[in-house]
């Protein structure tokens, strides 16, 4: 039993409206669910991916009146998009920079091009060539011509202070391989470990930082609240099993609607989630419409009109 990928990456913005152009317009991505969060309905949770939503091109947002994030260990401390080719990179380089948004250079690091940038809240983000490998669904009303578009999420950076305890979690607990190291583009001292699940490949790899010089991060707008690893549908009850057969704390099986959770924390409190890929985001909509209405699950439908009222417009 293994987990196959990351299945969605889940951060925290304060200046919403400004997110959803940006997501959109700027990153040309397709805004497949218009929710809220379930345990904070008067917040937001948009959920930004491909054109079908499919798992795995979720970059997902909490919509939370909160103070910048302070940065440091014991976080998530990067998100990689993929794209596909060095020429798709060059195109992000120019795109963005007559968009206003600072980009560094395209560098090899790990072995494969990349090119770092934030978003207007200073959310860490790095597009990463995939080779092109795996299928893409190119959303045709993008503003970013398909051939260019983010395929999906790649490699997810963690900041830890030492590896024993985590890795422990990873090999252990949830069964990921540990596979190579490289230094960190910050800091050459610090060794950036790679674990990959499934097939591995950007779409299915964890970059475990070792920093135990960093201070401790403070949660806030422009960081990141999780980051979700996917799961087959048919597994989903072992993995509840498994968590609780290695004494790993969790959440117990949580219903999403639109897929199916458990969630737990590392020993450096990084929150992590297992979800399922199904039944996805169609379930209650029209693929040819997805995002373009709140959707709320079966169980917050009779409060819509309370949830609604708090709710301020972004288009």
């Amino acid at each position: 039993m293994n987990l196959t990928g990351i299945h969605h990456l889940t951060a925290i913005s304060a200046a919403i409206r400004e997110n959803h152009r940006f997501y959109t317009q700027t990153l040309g991505m397709r805004l497949v669910k218009r929710s809220v969060n379930q345990d904070d309905v008067s917040a937001y949770h948009l959920f930004y991916a491909d054109a079908k939503g499919s798992p795995g091109t979720d970059l997902t947002f909490f919509d939370w009146p909160v103070r910048r994030e302070t940065r440091g260990s014991r976080s998530i401390t990067r998100t990689h998009l993929r794209v596909n080719g060095q020429d798709a990179l060059e195109f992000w380089a120019g795109h963005l920079r007559e968009r206003g948004v600072a980009a560094g250079e395209i560098v090899e690091r790990d072995g494969r091009l990349t090119l770092d940038f934030e978003d207007p809240e200073a959310q860490r983000l790095s597009l990463v060539d995939d080779g092109g490998v795996g299928q893409a669904y190119p959303w045709e009303r993008s503003p970013v011509p398909a051939r260019y578009q983010v395929r999906g999420l790649g490699p997810i950076m963690i900041s830890v202070p030492e590896l024993a305890t985590t890795d422990n979690v990873l090999q252990q607990g949830i069964n990921m391989r540990p596979v190579r190291e490289y230094a960190h583009p910050d800091n050459s001292r610090h060794t950036v470990h790679v674990y990959e699940m499934g097939t591995g490949g950007p779409a299915a790899e964890l970059h475990v930082a070792v920093q135990p010089d960093l201070g401790v991060a403070h949660q806030g707008a422009g960081g990141v609240h999780h980051v979700a690893f996917r799961t087959p549908d048919a597994d989903y009850d072992a993995w509840a099993d498994r968590l609780n057969a290695f004494r790993i704390p969790n959440s117990g099986k949580v219903n999403r609607f639109w897929f199916h959770s458990l969630y737990f924390r590392e020993p450096n409190d990084i929150l992590f989630e297992i979800a399922s890929d199904g039944p996805g985001f169609a379930v209650d909509e029209d693929a040819a419409t997805l995002g373009e209405r709140v959707s709320l699950p079966p169980f917050l439908e009779p409060r819509r009109e309370q949830i609604m009222a708090h709710l301020k417009p972004i288009d």
